[in-house]
């Protein structure tokens, strides 16, 4: 277990860990500038932000509506982890060839490392920093980076706003105790604390160990650990002997990334039934693949025995595609030939309180389900509807697969031109033909205003025969990535409400005019 973390048996710290912190990496590998306003967003609210959005009022963690409101010209791009991981694969590499060979990813532009080998070599912690920061700076990312005894405390001290923030050895606790309850990233815990007066780490790094496992229960009982500068989980050696990694072999060497995406999920639900039958979670997970030409490729991303199966499934995912991406995958001998998933960091589990009465499904078997109707079926077999933003009714509704991250949060404010309410009964997966027909039986247009050639009269859809319009409103035009022209839209909503009781959405598009939705 190469970062190992935190205090020894004998009390000094077995190894320091070092973190670094690529500043607004959502950013960077959204290809955005900094010098204008952009922020990423993610679940209505404000992920990371360009220094030009920050200069404006814009904070991360502000709702979208708020972050708009201070920043009318805010440009606002969705979150996409996946892109994420590709782009930081390179970063990762240079970053072994020049510091360390060993790295764990905590998430796509932040690192840990034990810096106790890398500070010895390049003459102390230091000079190791000014090293990190030459090697970053001179590839154009601005970063920072922190050292202390624990993981936890290093991700905390890259933000503290200095360059390398150093906590002295056996000084962690110290640095942790003014920090909130909150930055545990324990919700429930983060809640009850403060209602008890209990508001800093070092207040509740306070309290008896034995009073807080009986009262809160072993999440909080590692929690406490953490707020004392301790890692979370001590190592459990008592099963160090055991095998817990899972392993599919490909015949041929596979290189196309889907079936192995398909193959990440069924080892990772082994992966947690072995652990799970073992009373183990693990703090890390190693993925490694080994390739037709003999070479072997690894990553580590943090665990801390919080991500359920289709959630280390989709990180396995996205680490295959950096590696294709980062052209590591390329080449007749390069094919995968063995996918492998190896847990390190092992620590009893605490476990999850089932459900005890009523027919609800646990999520355990939730999750186990839709993992195998994915296997059997495919990736996409298995979906769930969520509210998106977007002007058409047919463009608010996404069809995400199972375990993945939505693709594009709802963001109200951010759609003007939206089509208002009331919202349509039917909405066709594919607009049907119509002809809109004023009194004097020819066409009826838009112009380039925006105005209709003509009041409908009559209406035909898959040319049936016209029926009699009874009322309109609109139209409401629509021009979409006009800066892009292979995909710049522009059309004009109308909605039109007929003698035989029906209302109905249409757009003309390229002079054409076709049904999108029903009212009724």
């Amino acid at each position: 277990m190469w970062c190992r973390c935190g205090p020894s048996p004998r009390g000094e710290p077995a190894v320091r860990a070092l973190a670094i912190w690529m500043m607004d990496w959502p950013v960077v590998a959204a290809g955005a500038d900094h010098a204008e306003p952009v922020a990423i967003i993610a679940r209505e609210r404000v992920m990371a932000c360009s220094k030009e959005a920050r200069r404006q009022g814009v904070k991360r963690g502000m709702r979208v509506r708020q972050a708009s409101g201070r920043c009318p010209q805010l440009r606002l791009l969705d979150r996409d982890p996946e892109a994420e991981t590709r782009a930081f694969e390179p970063v990762l590499r240079l970053l072994e060839k020049r510091i360390a060979p060993h790295m764990e990813v905590l998430r796509p532009g932040l690192i840990a490392l034990p810096s106790r080998g890398p500070a010895r070599y390049f003459g102390g912690e230091l000079a190791l920093v000014e090293h990190i920061t030459t090697v970053l700076t001179d590839a154009g990312i601005e970063s920072r980076t922190g050292a202390a005894d624990t993981v936890f405390a290093a991700a905390l001290a890259v933000r503290a706003g200095q360059v390398g923030q150093l906590v002295p050895t056996g000084q962690t606790a110290g640095f942790l105790a003014p920090y909130p309850v909150g930055v545990l990233g324990r919700p429930r815990l983060s809640q009850l604390l403060p209602r008890l007066g209990i508001t800093t780490l070092g207040a509740f790094a306070a309290l008896p160990s034995d009073r807080v496992l009986g009262r809160f229960g072993h999440d909080a009982a590692a929690a406490q650990r953490t707020a004392r500068g301790l890692e979370a989980r001590p190592l459990n050696t008592s099963g160090a002997d055991v095998d817990y990694s899972v392993a599919e072999a490909f015949e041929p060497p596979e290189d196309n990334l889907e079936p192995v995406a398909f193959i990440a999920k069924a080892l990772a639900e082994q992966l947690h039934v072995r652990l799970a039958g073992a009373g183990a979670v693990c703090a890390r997970l190693q993925v490694e693949a080994e390739l037709a030409a003999g070479r072997r490729l690894s990553r580590v991303w943090r665990h801390e025995g919080r991500l359920s199966a289709l959630a280390v499934a989709e990180r396995v995912r996205w680490q295959i595609a950096a590696w294709a991406e980062t052209g590591q995958l390329d080449g007749a001998a390069a094919g995968i030939t063995t996918l492998r998933l190896v847990p390190e960091g092992l620590s009893a589990a605490t476990g999850r309180q089932s459900v005890l009465f009523g027919p609800r499904i646990a999520p355990e078997e939730l999750e186990h389900a839709a993992g195998q109707l994915q296997a059997m079926l495919g990736h996409r077999a298995v979906v769930r509807q969520e509210l998106a933003g977007g002007r058409g009714p047919g463009e608010r509704i996404v069809d995400i697969p199972y375990g993945d991250a939505r693709s594009r949060p709802l963001v109200e404010g951010t759609w003007p031109g939206r089509l208002p309410a009331p919202h349509p009964a039917v909405v066709y997966p594919t607009a049907r033909p119509a002809q809109v027909i004023g009194a004097d039986g020819g066409p009826v247009g838009v112009s380039g205003r925006a105005l209709l050639t003509q009041a409908p009269a009559a209406l035909s859809i898959d040319g049936a025969a016209p029926v009699a319009v009874t009322g309109w409103t609109g139209p409401w035009p629509v021009l979409e990535d006009w800066w892009i022209p292979a995909q710049a839209r522009r059309l004009a909503r109308l909605q039109v409400a007929c003698a035989d009781g029906r209302a109905w959405l249409l757009h003309i598009r390229d002079g054409r005019w076709a049904v999108e939705a029903l009212y009724g």
